[in-house]
């Protein structure tokens, strides 16, 4: 394999406009990008964008600089603009194959490198400057193309198998609509389920924190659906010099502040959480999957009622407003009882997800080293 500095393979274009009214229909940010995809499924903005824009065009790669450890890359679906945190990258094609050209910018071998010259501490950007002096190992062109036709195939069947995913999770809320809207009266959350929001040991002491093996949910996890291990842990220090409290594994939890302000998990492991998780703790009234998705149902409503731009809010009080379909137990059961065979559908296609996504990463390291 011949070894090229990136100013070789790629352009960075950085041709830009300052946006007019129309631009916010063909406007991508970095928010529109997702990681581990290179198709953009979202884009647009409410007003024109303040400030100048990149031009990008169809087929574009557009890779975000700024935070590149979230290691956001997507092809262009149209002639529009682009967040000028990122940047607009278009082939040299005497060097890369075009078709290959956004698989190597998505891969691991190249992002980590992009990664490891990023600069700043608060939001880390990557320097143009800095970014055409790394240097690359590329296979020829027509190995290049080769490559480029199997993992774009094996790209598109992961990207069939999401989508498989989320219809799954479609039909189960399509069902629990079927089953409850508009059949059964209707109830205050409060009145019929106990609330409760814990604490956060002080950071000043670290002997509340490290070696701790107590699971500690924190707001920003709520975002996961089912939650079945948390990222931290506190020690048993912590846990008596705090508010932090013990909730019940089957708990439904909501999260009160943040960017995850007013969405909704299972928390079904045994665990302790933040004031800014908000714990339905589990009674004989509700089946907990059922639960699940009537509070989740109502998601719509919690985020409508949050308060606060720059950091989102949403309180006990209000949750607590938040009107439930009643439905009988055993309905509340046989509704279970769906959740627990789409799950295991899901499981199986995120098993296959998973192998193909291993075996595409496995081809990229194999030929990029």
């Amino acid at each position: 394999m011949a070894r090229y500095k990136f100013e070789q393979i790629a352009i960075n274009s950085t041709e830009k406009k300052k946006p007019v009214e129309e631009d916010r229909f063909t406007y991508v940010g970095l928010e529109h990008l997702d990681p581990g995809s290179l198709k953009v499924t979202r884009f647009g903005s409410e007003t024109a964008p303040v400030g100048e824009k990149l031009v990008m065009h169809k087929g574009d790669v557009l890779f975000g600089k700024r935070r590149a450890y979230q290691k956001k890359v997507a092809i262009a679906p149209f002639d529009g603009i682009f967040s000028a945190h990122g940047m607009v990258l278009r082939p040299k094609e005497d060097i890369v194959d075009k078709n290959f050209f956004p698989l190597f910018i998505s891969s691991d071998y190249f992002l980590d490198e992009a990664i490891r010259i990023s600069v700043g501490s608060l939001s880390p950007t990557i320097n143009w400057r800095d970014l055409k002096e790394l240097e690359f190992e590329l296979p020829d062109l027509e190995e290049q193309r080769k490559l480029a036709e199997v993992l774009w195939a094996i790209n598109d069947a992961m990207v069939a198998y999401k989508k498989l995913i989320s219809a799954t999770d479609e039909l189960v809320k399509a069902r629990f609509i079927e089953m409850f809207e508009g059949k059964y009266p209707m109830v205050l959350l409060g009145n019929v389920i106990e609330t409760i929001s814990g604490g956060t040991p002080s950071r000043k002491n670290p002997e509340f924190y490290d070696g701790g093996t107590i699971p500690w949910l924190t707001s920003g996890e709520v975002n996961l659906g089912y939650i079945d291990k948390t990222q931290y842990f506190i020690t048993t220090e912590g846990l008596n010099n705090s508010s932090a409290k013990w909730v019940p594994a089957n708990s439904v939890v909501v999260a009160m502040y943040g960017a995850t302000a007013g969405r909704v998990g299972i928390l079904r492991i045994p665990a302790t959480t933040n004031q800014a998780v908000c714990t339905l703790l589990p009674n004989d009234r509700f089946d907990m999957y059922y639960l699940y998705y009537a509070v989740k149902y109502k998601e719509t409503w919690l985020l409508e009622n949050r308060f606060g731009a720059a950091q989102p809010n949403i309180s006990q009080t209000v949750i607590k407003q938040m009107e439930l379909i009643d439905a009988p137990l055993d309905m509340q059961q046989q509704f279970s009882c769906i959740v627990c065979q789409s799950d295991k559908s899901k499981s199986e296609l995120k098993q296959t997800l998973s192998e193909l996504t291993a075996t595409y990463k496995r081809i990229l390291s194999e030929n990029l080293s």
